[in-house]
């Protein structure tokens, strides 16, 4: 007997799909909305903010228009108020794989995870490319990725009882090591350790000083050593072995590994979506900042053009293009220039008149 065919559900509807949660996607979601289209975000990270929040999201700013200082997190704040009105479709934590025009017009997007969306349009807005987690390369342990080997925790993870080691060295690893010892009583690991091949870490001053205290106090271990090899039983990871600055192996038992070594950005799929690029960058209109393909916009770090300059006021200036020359493909003529100060419809997308 045949089994019954699956239905595969339809693909969502959309307006835009903006590929990328950084500054300039989001600021493209802005000025969409401006332009009375809706966008559904995607981004490989499970938060907004791209490279801005996790690279530099405690740093200062001091090029942003209006803003005499701010953090990257400070500003990927002020982008997602500013989106709020329109109301954007998240889709944080999938990376898209598959940009596929389509006979009847539109887009077809597609992610790794299932998700499907059929776009008017499309926004690349995906920087340097998808920051994946780097990996920590020891035989057998990518066997444990997601189960016992993470990348980071969710802030209300329940580890009471578990010896938790962390490796890595730098701000993301320490912030992560004070957060474990930190974290409720009722959800504290029974053991934290942090794991680095030497005793320096990269971290700002208020942070290592938090470590220390915590390291005098007994609530974290620090364990210097380069890491070597896993100690596994079947279906379980135990511990982490390590060989010490004196040569000798040393393991360090453990329920969880969390590896923060930081991000690396890769290319990925859009290498694959047959646009032109130049240097790993796509090639695009700086009038439009249309690519080859009709109905394809890229904005930001991603692009390349004549005098492009990789500053995030730059990528302002592009998603603004961007919005005008998608609006003004799909409607199929020139739209006349309103301001937000004088233009009633503006407002009423902003919900402020």
């Amino acid at each position: 007997m045949q089994a019954p065919a699956t239905d595969t559900p339809a693909p969502v509807q959309a307006d835009a799909v903006v590929i990328g949660a950084g500054p300039a996607g989001l600021f493209q979601v802005f000025q969409l909305g401006l332009q009375g289209l809706r966008a559904r975000v995607f981004d490989a990270l499970p938060f907004a903010g791209g490279q801005c929040a996790e690279l530099y999201g405690d740093k200062p700013i001091y090029d942003i228009p209006a803003i005499g200082a701010c953090t990257g997190h400070e500003l990927v704040q002020r982008l997602c108020a500013q989106i709020t009105p329109f109301a954007p479709a998240w889709h944080l934590g999938q990376r898209v794989d598959r940009v596929q025009p389509l006979a009847q017009g539109g887009f077809l997007v597609a992610t790794a995870q299932g998700t499907q969306v059929h776009a008017r349009c499309v926004f690349i807005a995906s920087g340097v490319g998808a920051f994946e987690p780097r990996a920590l390369k020891l035989p057998g342990l990518e066997a444990f990725a997601g189960t016992q080997l993470q990348h980071r925790l969710d802030p209300d993870a329940n580890l009471a009882g578990q010896r938790v080691v962390i490796h890595g060295g730098g701000e993301s690893a320490v912030q992560q090591a004070v957060d474990c010892a930190t974290a409720p009583v009722a959800l504290r690991a029974a053991r934290i350790t942090l794991q680095h091949r030497r005793d320096i870490f990269d971290a700002p001053p208020a942070l290592l000083d938090q470590l220390q205290a915590l390291r005098a106090a007994g609530h974290i271990e620090v364990a210097i050593g380069v890491a070597s090899a896993i100690v596994q039983e079947p279906g379980r990871l135990t511990a982490l072995e390590i060989i010490n600055p004196e040569g000798q192996p040393r393991q360090l038992p453990l329920d969880r590994l969390i590896v923060r070594l930081g991000l690396v950005p890769r290319l990925g799929p859009i290498a694959d979506w047959g646009l032109p690029l130049e240097r790993k960058q796509l090639l695009v209109d700086p009038a439009t900042m249309a690519t080859s393909v009709p109905g394809i916009y890229a904005v930001g770090d991603a692009i390349t053009y004549p005098g492009k300059r990789k500053l995030i006021v730059s990528g302002f200036h592009e998603a603004t293009l961007a919005a005008f020359g998608a609006a003004e493909w799909l409607a199929g003529y020139k739209l006349p220039l309103e301001y937000t100060t004088s233009s009633e419809r503006l407002q009423g997308f902003l919900g402020v008149r």
